[in-house]
């Protein structure tokens, strides 16, 4: 019989799982922290292999605690960085490369350069959002444009 709700949390410096009984009292948790790469000036990452052990261990973890088993959660809610991103090839399963996370400025040049016409409020009337380095686009871009192989296979 289901028992437990668990919120994972996956967040910039690590990763969470809460369970929750149905009258919303914590009765297990556990976290681990995961590496944070600077691999250059203004440039973080996250190896995102690891961040998928951690969310294992961190369920896994939480329920130990509880003396339940995985098969009485009834839910899970999930949330994450937004915008730190990371491109998966579909065949293997793996990661192109590490995460670029939210904070990242490497992408600094491609804002410039979509800036130039229209200004940093160029697309604000379609989305409503200014161009900055924290969104995802051009994080994805970058990836594309600098990672053997990934421009072909998308």
């Amino acid at each position: 019989m289901s028992k437990f709700v668990a919120s994972i949390d996956q967040g910039t410096t690590s990763t969470r799982c809460i369970l929750f009984n149905f009258q919303g009292e914590v009765v297990g948790a556990h976290q681990l922290e995961h590496e944070q790469i600077y691999p250059k000036p203004g440039w973080v990452e996250h190896d995102p292999l690891e961040i998928w052990r951690n969310t294992e261990e961190a369920v896994k973890g939480a329920v130990r605690k509880t003396g339940a088993s995985i098969d009485e959660i009834a839910a899970v809610g999930i949330t994450n960085q937004r915008e730190t991103t990371v491109v998966w090839d579909k065949r293997s399963g793996k990661p192109y490369y590490n995460a670029i996370v939210w904070q990242d400025t490497r992408t600094d040049t491609i804002i410039t350069e979509l800036g130039k016409k229209g200004g940093q409020d160029r697309f604000r009337s379609k989305v409503g959002l200014p161009l900055a380095t924290y969104f995802s686009g051009p994080k994805i871009k970058w990836i594309l444009d600098n990672i053997d192989g990934v421009r072909a296979d998308a």
